[in-house]
């Protein structure tokens, strides 16, 4: 039995009433802080016991959980971390004791970034753990199924709802133009038109047909389209600034979020980009007037909530190194101001800070008027109501335990990382493998998985069959946080590919290529038995492939280039632009 709400008889506690009405009269009760509170929408870690992080801990990311919650009085937090299901449930009901204690019991919106995959990268993905397993959402495009979209999405919202989290910071519709980009497995490739398709499938079935009480609300990034960057350099590093279009391809860059909002997405996140060369202020989105309000708000008519990408107004320490606000375009100015301008430009919150003071100064100063605070204030609490916040905050550990990470789930995310992977190249038929036990050499793979498949020996001379598994190149960065953003370069170093050649020359190999990014591989696809692409995928998933127990339904999000100088000399805003591809985008082959 969950705990019920807290009720001091208050009409916005009142859930026969209607949500303007609810709204209306918790806002009048506001003090000037508390609105400044719900501006905010910053990261809060757990203990992998389910215990809140407190000041003065051991913990990865520090936080003081009791004193954002009562001292600043803030209510939406990004969840930073994981743990069993049982103890993130407890998390969250220990947070939500915590906001109805304070003096209008505003409970809190806990949000996530993407958790249902193999990618970990604390600025802006998180492995699924005890979560249901699926490809990237290339993975998820390269199927080119919106059905599968959708119901990968309406299991993401139940486990999501079992351990409390109500807003997805995703999907990430970006258009993955510049293949040298480092967030393009999260998006659902190159093409605007498909993007478009699988993004409406998302929404619904994270949000359902509209959003209520059972809906996990959706944060669509980053608008207007983080992909044409400027070197494939990403804007959370001062070099990646720069936000380019040499292909005058920026309306391209909105179809996908003009069909999301259709879909009734509920949030809208701008990137940090700094446009350069065109009509807009030379200034990060997220303090972009023209963008914000005059793109967003007027001509696509939005109303609902903007929050910022994290971090743009206060400098931050990540490892133990200092990273810099990403204020692009406005470095100059003060932390205020930058505040300011990102409420001028039409946002409603900051997302990853936690300065509501900065807030209160700049009303009580005459910067910016309590109205225009309002105006933000009403759609923040709004979804609070929709998502039935006040009427039931808890969530039930029991129930947690059962939905997370079910068998039904992880079958459904197992099969579709199966049917996920493109096959590229199959020389003489080499898939599917139809020895019933060949001696197989496997690198990069489990041996004791790869047993189940065949006979597995430590010399590639003694085999019948290689099984390699390789991932897209990249430039390690000495920056600790900048190198879990895996950028630059897509080709392997004539060192690298020595091994990899070798073996190709020893025994026929099946090669998986994980795509984090669009790999430049030609000598590996000329020399290879095969050569199949994946998104995130189990050994298994990979094995079952090859030996014929599964079958590989993908075709390629985006193009291969052939060469690092085609890329080069391609247009980062235009989709499919490298000269003679290695396998163009849409390439793939039925086995």
């Amino acid at each position: 039995m969950l705990p019920p709400a807290r009720n001091d008889g208050h009409p916005y506690q009142d859930s026969s009433r209607g949500v303007d009405d609810r709204v209306a009269d918790l806002l009048a009760r506001m003090t000037l802080e508390e609105k400044a509170g719900l501006l905010f929408h910053t990261v809060l870690p757990m203990h992998p016991d389910g215990r809140p992080v407190e000041d003065g801990d051991e913990a990865f990311v520090p936080a003081d959980t009791t004193g954002a919650i009562r001292s600043k009085l803030m209510s939406h937090f990004n969840l930073f971390g994981t743990a069993a299901p049982r103890q993130m449930a407890q998390w969250h009901n220990t947070v939500q004791e915590l906001a109805a204690g304070t003096r209008l019991g505003i409970p809190v919106t806990v949000s996530t970034d993407p958790r249902h995959s193999f990618t970990t990268n604390i600025g802006a993905s998180m492995s699924a753990g005890a979560f249901s397993a699926w490809p990237e959402p290339t993975g998820l495009a390269a199927v080119r199924d919106p059905e599968l979209v959708r119901r990968f999405a309406d299991i993401a919202r139940r486990e999501y709802l079992a351990v409390g989290l109500r807003v997805a910071l995703h999907p990430q519709i970006d258009l993955a133009t510049e293949p040298r980009w480092s967030r393009q497995s999260a998006t659902f490739g190159a093409d605007a038109a498909l993007t478009s398709e699988l993004v409406q499938a998302y929404i619904q079935g994270f949000q359902g047909e509209a959003l209520g009480a059972q809906s996990v609300a959706t944060m669509v990034k980053h608008f207007p389209g983080g992909g044409p960057q400027k070197d494939g350099e990403d804007p959370h590093f001062p070099h990646g600034k720069e936000q380019i279009y040499p292909g005058g391809m920026r309306e391209y860059h909105l179809e996908p979020f003009k069909a999301a909002l259709a879909a009734g997405a509920s949030q809208v996140m701008p990137y940090y980009g700094q446009p350069v060369g065109t009509d807009w202020e030379e200034v990060g989105f997220g303090f972009n007037h023209g963008v914000v309000t005059g793109l967003l708000r007027e001509r696509l008519g939005f109303d609902g909530i903007v929050c910022t990408d994290w971090g743009l107004l206060t400098d931050h320490e990540i490892f133990g190194e200092v990273h810099q606000a990403r204020a692009w375009g406005v470095e100059h100015l003060t932390v205020a101001e930058r505040a300011a301008k990102a409420l001028d430009a039409g946002a409603d919150q900051f997302g990853g800070e936690a300065c509501p003071e900065v807030v209160v100064d700049l009303v009580r100063s005459g910067r910016i008027t309590e109205e225009r605070l309002d105006l933000s204030v009403r759609r923040l609490l709004r979804e609070k109501f929709v998502l039935g916040l006040f009427d039931q905050p808890y969530v039930d550990p029991d129930l947690a335990e059962e939905i997370v990470g079910n068998s039904e789930f992880r079958g459904a995310g197992e099969a579709a990382q199966r049917r996920s992977l493109t096959v590229l190249v199959n020389r003489d038929r080499t898939l599917p493998v139809t020895s019933r036990r060949p001696k197989l050499y496997v690198e990069g793979i489990d041996a004791r998985i790869a047993a189940g498949y065949g006979d597995v020996v430590g010399d590639a001379a003694e085999a019948d069959l290689a099984v390699l598994r390789l991932h897209t190149p990249y430039e390690p960065r000495d920056n600790r946080f900048e190198a879990l953003f895996h950028s630059g370069r897509l080709d392997f170093t004539e060192e690298e590919l020595k091994p990899v050649l070798r073996l190709l020359d020893t025994v026929p190999t099946v090669v998986f290529l994980h795509l984090e990014r669009p790999a430049v591989v030609p000598e590996v696809a000329e020399r290879c038995a095969a050569l199949v692409a994946d998104y995130g995928a189990s050994d298994e998933a990979l094995l079952d492939v090859a030996f014929g127990r599964a079958r590989a339904e993908g075709r390629l999000p985006f193009e291969m280039p052939r060469s690092m100088a085609a890329v080069e000399n391609s247009r980062p805003d235009v989709p499919h632009d490298t000269a003679d591809p290695l396998f163009p985008y849409g390439a793939g082959l039925d086995v």
